[in-house]
């Protein structure tokens, strides 16, 4: 490993924060933040807030009302040309008192709680990577560091905070936790979750069924179509997991409702996928029932792409540098890194500390990940920075 001196003082400081780490984690993991408790989001963005202070990191709040807040910090860089951008969510899938249920606890070196992984361990690296820059002499190029409140829901609010926070970026690195097998992710697919309504025309069904149109009916024939666009060779799949309708056994239902979701490798297979969805959803089968979709929300699929490659071949030699080796892979998960990808930055995904179980009570984070992953994405920013400055030089001469 050749290591210059900025490259040292970095991963030096680093080295020594593994308990600080583990602190700030089990601090956050005591607060429940479940994607619609606006409060305990809050309360996670303030203890954020509050260890950048310590670390003279001024944080902005991008206030919403009705979802978790948005943090944004920036560092100024000196090397032109684009920005890093660190990228996390506060959010998490558990509900309010899960965790006092399942308190942040540590054995044998790997930390479990709610929200331990996905991804309170990568907003802690984040903001650790940012605070090493700080602490030994400021960022080599312009430093963002979003997090956001909203990722488990498909970030309805927060997408277009992320997007422009990623435009013009040179690269973005989306802490969400590492694979169990150590690896980073460079592919995902991209998600459409659809809720659609249907109507139709109650009649008594014993007496009068022949005035009726049932609603349950129109249901059972989209569902069966819907299942039928699924192309597992092309990566495409839509599951219908939710279904309701109905208001009592000897009524023809006057409503039904169902919820899709949806996958899909790329944009193209993603507008396929919706036009075909949508032409299901609009047939008025059978006569008397109407269809409609009431809410939509997803996120745009991790398409690989020339740039993400270079980055991902740069972080694969900075991990390597710092005493660990990771491969690339392919994940039907989706998250925020499509966003930052469909503008246009180089977006690497997953580069947070390992873990697993993500969403359940399994969940884990191995700690001695924690400080070696920082360790990688610093150097990372460090190097793409020193490559973007001789590229400058170069062209000035």
């Amino acid at each position: 490993m050749t290591l210059n001196d900025r490259e040292r003082a970095v991963l030096a400081w680093l080295a020594d924060r593994h308990d600080a780490m583990t602190d700030l984690l089990a601090e956050i993991v005591a607060i429940d933040s479940g994607s619609r408790d606006k409060p305990g989001i809050d309360r996670v963005g303030a203890v954020l807030r509050r260890s950048l202070a310590g670390a003279g990191i001024p944080a902005r709040v991008i206030a919403h009302a009705h979802h978790g807040d948005n943090l944004l910090a920036e560092l100024p860089g000196d090397v032109p040309g684009g920005h890093a951008l660190l990228l996390g969510h506060m959010d998490t899938v558990f509900p309010a008192g899960t965790a006092a249920e399942r308190p942040f606890r540590i054995a044998d070196g790997v930390a479990t709680g709610p929200g331990v992984a996905d991804m309170k361990a990568g907003l802690v690296m984040n903001l650790f990577v940012a605070q090493a820059f700080a602490a030994t002499g400021g960022a080599p190029m312009p430093l963002s560091l979003l997090c956001t409140g909203d990722e488990e829901i498909a970030s309805p609010v927060s997408r277009p905070v992320i997007e422009a926070a990623a435009r013009g970026a040179a690269l973005v690195l989306n802490a969400e936790p590492g694979r169990a097998s150590g690896n980073v992710v460079t592919r995902r697919k991209g998600a459409l979750f659809l809720r659609v309504a249907i109507t139709g025309r109650a009649a008594h069904s014993g007496v009068e069924p022949g005035k009726g149109a049932s609603a349950i009916d129109a249901m059972a024939r989209k569902i069966l179509k819907l299942h039928a666009l699924q192309d597992l060779a092309a990566g495409t799949t839509v599951n219908v997991g939710l279904a309701s309708g109905g208001v009592t056994v000897n009524t023809v239902a006057p409503q039904a409702g169902l919820e899709i979701d949806v996958r899909f490798r790329d944009h193209a297979a993603m507008r396929a996928v919706r036009q075909a969805i949508e032409a299901i959803v609009s047939e008025d089968e059978p006569a008397g029932t109407r269809a409609r979709i009431v809410d939509e929300a997803g996120f745009l699929p991790l398409v690989e792409s020339e740039a993400g490659r270079t980055l991902f071949s740069l972080y694969e030699t900075c991990a390597r540098d710092v005493g660990f080796s990771v491969e690339g892979e392919f994940t039907g998960g989706s998250a925020d890194s499509g966003f930052t990808a469909s503008v246009g930055a180089p977006t690497l995904c997953a580069t947070g500390p390992v873990g697993g179980g993500a969403h359940t009570p399994e969940e884990y984070c191995r700690l001695d990940t924690m400080v070696p992953r920082a360790q990688a994405a610093a150097l990372t920013i460090l190097r793409a920075s020193s490559s973007r400055a001789s590229q400058t030089q170069v062209s000035l001469a």
